[in-house]
């Protein structure tokens, strides 16, 4: 499709890895991954605030139904003296971009499973995980500068999940511990693409819902 499986080794321009900003500025390590607060879990009480999730509360998943989660981390998005650096701006989602309701928001490194008829035909799976940053300027999700200080919540369970979100979206949840990553047959249960490949895979994806959306406004 369009050259798409030639091209999966070239890096995209304009994006970066987020993980090594707080690095390279000197400052305490960044929350990169998470949900930010406010952000809706469909849990065995309804839609709640992923804050409001504490440790033995049930969260729907994607593969394993209703699961207990394990553990919670709280953190803020930012420690640092100086101004949030671009490169950990969250990036805001319209309402609809990734099935959700209502606009929220995404840290650059929190893994999103998306379904495209693009990944299917490329990767063998309509279903891919990918870095939210790549993301980025899909269907109108966008980086801003953050005005107040963020919570950033994680999630964690026995084994890694896909959890339900803001009604439609599909955000990954890690196990609770790092051997737990691991099925029996010693393969990683959920197996993000590398940014490079997800930022190819998202250009090609926007480029065929412009596509549509031009044949659609057509008169007839």
């Amino acid at each position: 499709m369009f050259g798409l499986k030639k091209l999966l080794n070239r890096a995209p321009l304009g994006r970066s890895d987020s993980s090594e900003a707080a690095g390279a500025l000197g400052a305490a390590p960044a929350r990169t991954a998470g949900l930010v607060s406010g952000t809706k879990v469909a849990s065995t009480l309804g839609w709640r605030p992923v804050e409001a999730i504490d440790v033995g509360d049930k969260v729907l998943t994607f593969d394993g139904g209703m699961q207990p989660v394990v553990r919670v981390e709280r953190e803020t998005l930012w420690k640092g003296t100086a101004a949030c650096p671009q490169e950990l701006w969250p990036l805001r989602v319209p309402t609809g971009a990734l099935g959700n309701q209502d606009p929220m928001f995404l840290l650059p490194d929190q893994n999103v499973l998306i379904e495209s008829d693009t990944a299917e035909e490329v990767l063998g799976d309509p279903f891919a995980l990918i870095p939210a940053l790549a993301l980025e300027g899909v269907s109108g999700i966008r980086r801003i500068r953050p005005h107040r200080v963020l919570e950033v919540v994680t999630l964690h369970f026995e084994t890694d999940q896909i959890v339900f979100a803001n009604i439609g979206a599909l955000f990954h949840c890690p196990a609770a511990a790092e051997s737990d990553l691991l099925t029996a047959e010693g393969e990683n249960r959920y197996e993000p693409l590398p940014l490079t490949q997800a930022c190819l895979l998202s250009d090609f994806i926007e480029r065929e819902s412009e596509d549509y959306r031009q044949h659609n406004a057509r008169p007839i």
